[in-house]
């Protein structure tokens, strides 16, 4: 994730032109999967037959409706960003102004790529059209919550879920339940209201929250498993599981050393999902 969501603009272009010129047949290099998902897309959003614009230059107008179509498509996840930030920023606001404390340390956004989406299009075997795209993939826009104390993670869920304007889809609880490789994070997939001139869309958003030590241990994890383009040594492997222990062990301490020195603030203690079955992987 980066600091901030970045708008749509000349990437859009320049993935609606990649877009057209896959389904005019000039990207011969393409994977065949990659080439299929371009072109399940472009015939979605233009209405054109990918096939049939094999035969010659896909039309600049129908570019221009493209181009339109994929910076339309980001933003609305973009808007959804934008919404759910200034709620996260209004609760770290009062919190700073009226309890003098917030567990809130600090926030990042990312928008996936096009580049991202098709390639969990491929992955996760969702047919490459539009609907399809924003029915079943519901991480494209993500915010990431890094907090000081487990708790505390626990305590901003329950204050943004108790919006009545969020929906929740799905919790994944990967602190109660960390994965294999001892990656820790709770998961919140909300539907956020984006009001648009002429209409309201409910746009899925995923929420991670972690601790300072959960985040550093994911960040070195990401950075280890780009590098070996996720071949990693098994003797790495268990290194990055020993940290992720000695994670957990700080957090654990570091909890325990607040209750001596000031006690917890008020917020759920257990879960936000009770305690149940490992979450599904993804």
């Amino acid at each position: 994730m980066t600091d901030t969501a970045a708008a749509p603009s000349s990437g859009d272009a320049t993935t609606a032109s990649e877009l057209a010129t896959t389904a005019s047949g000039l990207a011969a290099t393409l994977p065949a999967g990659d080439l299929a998902v371009y072109r399940g897309l472009f015939q979605s959003m233009t209405g054109l037959d990918a096939a049939a614009a094999t035969a010659g230059e896909v039309p600049l107008q129908t570019i221009k409706t493209l181009q339109k179509r994929v910076a339309a498509f980001h933003l609305s996840y973009k808007f959804a960003i934008d919404e759910l930030t200034t709620k996260i920023e209004i609760l770290q606001e009062e919190f700073e102004h009226t309890h003098d404390y917030s567990p809130i340390e600090h926030v990042r956004t990312r928008l996936k790529s096009m580049d991202s989406i098709i390639e969990k299009v491929q992955r996760i075997g969702c047919p490459p059209d539009v609907d399809s795209v924003r029915e079943r993939i519901r991480d494209i826009a993500g915010v990431r919550i890094t907090c000081a104390f487990v708790a505390d993670a626990y305590w901003v869920a329950d204050m943004l879920t108790s919006q009545a304007d969020l929906e929740v889809l799905e919790v994944k609880d990967y602190i109660a339940h960390p994965k294999p490789n001892g990656y820790q994070s709770l998961h919140l997939i909300v539907t956020v209201p984006v009001f648009l001139s002429d209409r309201t869309e409910l746009v899925p958003v995923e929420i991670q929250l972690r601790t300072i030590a959960m985040d550093f241990w994911a960040s070195l994890e990401h950075k280890i498993y780009y590098k070996y383009d996720r071949e990693v040594p098994a003797a790495l492997v268990a290194e990055l599981t020993e940290a992720a222990d000695a994670a957990r062990a700080l957090d654990a301490k570091m909890a325990r050393l607040r209750e001596q020195i000031r006690g917890v603030p008020p917020g759920p203690e257990a879960p936000l999902a009770a305690s149940g079955p490992a979450p599904a992987e993804v």
